[in-house]
């Protein structure tokens, strides 16, 4: 397997970039707060951008602030294979997350520059705008390929009330490109893996089939105010406890459907929020995964059915709106088969690995070839300005990555 294509990869210069962009939004614990269209983001972008032309690309953004980093072919009429990631984070984030998949997308071109290649296909490294959803609900992927509208994105606002049109065009971040219209091969996403499982069975890089269904709601539970002093117990209507009876029923809904079935609720509102008065409103988020059509469609039934069984009670009314809802999904098979070919032509033992978490990726996969690689963090922590990942397993993830992106951009 040895004539399979490969790259030298530069793993301490993938390493100085990662700390050089984990400087932009730095945090005292050592993270990152790089939420997306902030000032910290305006200079990840740059430095990107920066970086990117240096490597002899071309650079360009389209009108939702998604960055297109372009290493020409040979044939520019052919489509080009596409990889990258996103740059923004979360409010207590870390250096990796996202940004492993841009820089090891950056890294593949300087290799292909350090190495004199010209490939038959165009290169194109992608920052994708806003994939951690912390500001505004929408990512640019998901934008990208028309899942969600372009005006409907446009007047969403973050929690200060400021409109995502108005955010991008704030950092420059607003380009002239429209949406779509970059056909691609191939598309491969890098990223560290956000759970235990490659670290603790041993694996630098794991290729990844698959990932989870997701349906998310916004739940609204109506009591009614009243004086938590002249109140009594038996004829209240607290909309609290009930929500936090739904909480505790949706915890054991995630523990019903294991391995992989998670129920989550990230987000409650409590109205008036006044120590005393018996809320009356409380409005709270549901985060639902789970890995198969059939475990989507029991754990939606059963979180039914606890809201209406709530509902009987006869204190509060209920009511649900389904704010997203994605399928299970498997990624391409030839793409995955080449990713196991280039590891197994770098003697790069690698396992199967299935995502529970959302990728830009996973918009992209239902348009076109798409595949994605793992890299451990460590302890499995992600979201959470302790993460951390190893400069060789860094550079084994962009060595599987590179060798498969050569194998498709050197096809006519």
């Amino acid at each position: 397997m040895r004539n399979h294509p490969s790259l030298p990869i530069d793993a301490d210069r993938l390493w100085h970039s990662h700390e050089e962009m984990g400087q932009l939004g730095a945090t005292p614990k050592g993270g990152v707060n790089r939420q997306a269209l902030t000032p910290e983001d305006q200079q990840a972008r740059a430095l990107f951008t920066k970086w990117a032309q240096q490597a002899g690309c071309t650079v360009e953004t389209d009108c939702v602030g998604n960055l297109f980093a372009r290493r020409p072919g040979r044939d520019p009429s052919l489509p080009a294979v596409c990889t990258g990631s996103h740059l923004d984070t979360q409010p207590t984030g870390g250096k990796y997350d996202g940004a492993y998949g841009v820089l090891a997308g950056l890294e593949i071109l300087r290799a292909l520059n350090d190495a004199g290649i010209e490939t038959e296909r165009s290169i194109e490294v992608v920052a994708w705008t806003n994939e951690e959803g912390t500001r505004f609900a929408h990512s640019g992927s998901a934008l990208f390929v028309g899942k969600v509208d372009l005006a409907e994105a446009y007047n969403a606002t973050d929690p200060a009330g400021i409109r995502f049109e108005d955010a991008l065009v704030a950092i420059n971040a607003k380009g002239p490109l429209p949406l779509g219209n970059r056909p691609y091969d191939s598309v491969f996403e890098a990223h560290i893996e956000q759970g235990p499982i490659l670290e603790r069975d041993g694996y630098a890089v794991g290729i990844v089939t698959g990932a989870r269904g997701q349906t998310r709601y916004t739940v609204t539970v109506t009591g009614m105010e009243g004086h938590a002093g002249t109140m009594p117990m038996t004829m209240r209507q607290d909309a609290l406890v009930a929500a936090s009876r739904l909480v505790v029923t949706l915890e054991q809904i995630g523990l019903d459907h294991p391995p992989q079935g998670v129920c989550t609720v990230g987000a409650l509102t409590v109205y008036p929020n006044s120590r005393n008065t018996i809320p009356g409103t409380v409005t709270f988020d549901i985060d639902l995964r789970h890995p198969t059509q059939d475990g989507i469609d029991s754990m939606e039934a059963a979180i039914a059915a606890a809201m209406q069984a709530e509902q009987h009670k006869g204190k509060v009314s209920v009511t649900c709106t389904v704010l997203d809802r994605d399928a299970p999904l498997t990624f391409d098979a030839d793409l995955v088969a080449l990713l196991k070919v280039g590891a197994d032509s770098l003697d790069r033992p690698v396992m199967d690995i299935f995502s529970m978490a959302g990728h830009d990726a996973c918009y992209l996969a239902a348009h076109q070839p798409t595949a994605m690689v793992f890299v451990p963090c460590k302890n499995g922590i992600s979201h959470n300005e302790l993460e951390s990942a190893t400069v060789e397993d860094l550079a084994a993830g962009v060595e599987v990555l590179a060798a498969a992106i050569l194998a498709r951009a050197m096809r006519r």
